[in-house]
């Protein structure tokens, strides 16, 4: 069947069949799916990224190890799904990619992704050792990013603070971002910051 599926994939002669044919891969979870579903990725079609990500994403842990082996690193908008479909799944063996794309990686669209993952990795999967040196590699990234150039990339950062405050550090991340709040000069995330500190009243 998954055979049937990925051929249907690959022989799309329009994008609405494309679409259709992506969903019904990424409903059928089979492990076979996962390289026919990363090549998606880099279709430069929206709807069919989407459909690749949630089959992905429903996949999990098992797609973790071929979506880092296969990370595009020339087209943008094919990492960047790839991105979101790590952070979505949230397995810290994707931490040094999630790091290096948050802080380094030229697209908005890529760092964005890679801000908001890195607060909602599932830690407990580390070992306590690991676990307490990948989180503080994460909150001094996100700290980082949260001063990046770009507003839309410092909410993702913001949002991925507020969701690791949750775990850790949060007399740390709430300190840091009262500081933020101050040195903000978007709206929107100057507000998005008072909503992660439990502020929304104050008129800073």
């Amino acid at each position: 069947m998954s055979k049937s599926l990925i051929q249907a994939v690959e022989n799309a002669s329009s994008s609405e069949a494309l679409v259709k044919a992506v969903w019904a891969l990424s409903n059928s979870q089979s492990e076979e799916a996962i390289p026919t579903l990363i090549k998606v990725l880099g279709f430069n079609n929206p709807g069919a990224a989407v459909a690749a990500v949630e089959g992905l994403v429903k996949l999990g842990d098992v797609a973790v190890p071929t979506l880092i082996a296969q990370l595009d690193g020339y087209d943008y908008g094919a990492r960047a799904w790839a991105i979101r479909a790590l952070s979505r799944i949230a397995n810290p063996e994707a931490l040094e990619i999630l790091l290096d794309a948050a802080a380094n990686d030229f697209s908005l669209s890529v760092r964005r992704a890679a801000a908001k993952g890195l607060g909602e990795l599932r830690w407990e999967k580390l070992s306590p050792e690991a676990r307490e040196e990948a989180q503080q590699k994460a909150l001094e990234t996100l700290m980082t990013v949260a001063k990046d150039e770009e507003w839309i990339v410092r909410y993702a950062a913001i949002v991925g603070l507020e969701a690791l405050a949750k775990t850790v550090f949060a007399t740390e991340i709430q300190a840091y971002l009262q500081q933020r709040k101050q040195a903000e000069p978007d709206l929107t995330a100057r507000s998005r910051i008072r909503l992660a500190v439990g502020a929304n009243g104050d008129s800073n």
